[in-house]
């Protein structure tokens, strides 16, 4: 399978279809969109989870992001969050070195067998989902071509085994300067049509969208009932939303078409020299305004 195989006829289809949709009101059946903010753990002031968390709540969130797999902690995130409203989002796991596609056949197994592993974790916490970066660079020397038939060899299996347990992987575009491989949401979109596996779904990043995406409104569209996260920062420096010019409307208006009811999770930093006991709770306020003025 090459990559005209695997990726043309799915984004050709998937253009025509998001071009109709675009022209048309949203379904009967699609809930109105909403914006459930969260955050990562390391992002919100607090000495402990506990504090975090109760943080989040002051904050008017409802989730809170981990790192790669938190096997380990389980117990204690699962105390921190007990009677609080506040949900697991999502865990952004990364790409393992790039094992799930690599060549040797010994990575690639222990690799298939960790994200299962953090698939087991993302249902013990009731998450949204595990974040997938195939490879960043320098982790494969594998050209875009071949990577699509690495993917499409193992993703079937480890869509299925994600479906069995109850939970999903999101692939996640990033820009070029992080990897030469899914860059944007239609690449991303298009593999999840053709595996069309509820197991394979994907997630967007205002970061990465903001340096490869010409239309961001078009590209969340495009994602469709794929998109299960997103990711939040500004373009510049990746700092919170309002500690820089930046603007979420046309991504916002995207979501709404779409009816998107997943969470919208800060991934970013705190401006060199500022307090984030006051930024923090400012972005997810400016965030909200952007949503209000995101009308479609």
């Amino acid at each position: 399978m090459n990559r005209r195989s695997f990726l043309k006829s799915t984004v050709a289809v998937t253009s025509v279809i998001t071009l109709r949709e675009l022209a048309l009101p949203a379904r009967a059946d699609q809930k109105p969109a909403v914006l459930k903010l969260c955050s990562q753990e390391g992002r919100i002031p607090g000495g402990s989870l506990k504090e975090k968390v109760a943080n989040l709540q002051k904050y008017g969130c409802v989730g809170i992001e981990f790192g790669g797999n938190p096997a380990n902690r389980v117990a204690e995130i699962k105390a921190a969050l007990t009677g609080t409203g506040i949900k697991v989002s999502a865990l952004c796991w990364g790409s393992q070195k790039g094992d799930l596609v690599s060549l040797d056949m010994a990575k690639r197994k222990a690799g298939i067998e960790a994200i299962k592993s953090a698939l087991n974790t993302a249902v013990e916490l009731e998450s949204t989902g595990v974040i997938f970066v195939p490879c960043f660079h320098k982790q494969s020397e594998l050209k875009p071509a071949e990577l699509d038939k690495v993917l499409a060899e193992i993703f079937p299996d480890i869509g299925d085994y994600a479906k069995k347990v109850g939970n999903r992987v999101l692939i996640e575009p990033l820009n070029k300067k992080e990897t030469f491989y899914i860059n944007r949401l239609e690449q991303a979109a298009a593999i999840c049509n053709k595996l069309n596996n509820d197991g394979i779904c994907m997630m967007g990043d205002f970061y990465h969208m903001a340096l490869e995406e010409s239309d961001q409104t078009q590209a969340f569209v495009t994602a469709g009932k794929w998109l299960h996260h997103v990711h939040l920062a500004t373009r510049d420096h990746r700092i919170l939303p309002a500690q820089e010019p930046h603007s979420y409307i046309a991504g916002f208006k995207g979501l709404k078409q779409i009816g998107y009811q997943d969470f919208c999770s800060l991934e970013c930093g705190c401006k060199k020299g500022s307090d984030p006991v006051v930024e923090v709770p400012k972005a997810f306020d400016y965030l909200r305004q952007q949503w209000d003025e995101a009308t479609v």
